[in-house]
């Protein structure tokens, strides 16, 4: 079974393809759809759409995880966080893909143990699950560790 996870961001939205079998996760691929702040608001969300769709399309996941919005202290980055999670939801239903959300703390905890858990405590772990995983970048990361929750999930 091959499982995408996503990391929504209007910024930097990251994205993450494992295969689970039985027990046994394999890092498939990771990566990053960036964003143009100078561009307008819609044209942002229709890349971050077109590239989500090329990623798909690629490496035909069969189902998938998306981490849930946290509220930001600044409302107007709380907004733009839910318009680009809104674009990865659609996306992947588009696909016909299940479609399934984690918290961040549930997250932290099925990767590393704990909910309180640190970035850098995530990526150390994501290295020890995934050996010789290359990351894209932080976000990608993140979202690899949305598609391990969901392996850890899904039966």
């Amino acid at each position: 079974m091959l499982i995408i996870g996503l990391d929504p961001s209007l910024t930097c939205t990251g994205w993450g393809i494992v295969a689970k079998s039985g027990n046994r996760l394999t890092h498939i691929a990771n990566g990053q759809v960036k964003t143009d702040a100078a561009m307008a608001l819609p044209d942002r969300l229709v890349t971050l759409d077109r590239e989500l769709t090329d990623v798909i399309l690629r490496y035909r996941p069969d189902t998938s995880a998306v981490e849930e919005v946290f509220v930001n202290k600044n409302p107007q980055s709380t907004l733009k966080l839910g318009q680009a999670r809104g674009v990865c939801l659609l996306t992947l239903a588009r696909a016909g893909l299940p479609v399934a959300e984690y918290a961040t703390r549930l997250i932290k905890k099925a990767v590393v143990g704990t909910g309180a858990a640190e970035k850098a405590q995530v990526q150390a772990m994501l290295k020890v699950l995934l050996p010789g995983v290359k990351l894209a970048g932080a976000d990608a990361a993140d979202a690899l560790a949305v598609a391990i929750t969901h392996a850890h999930m899904v039966r």
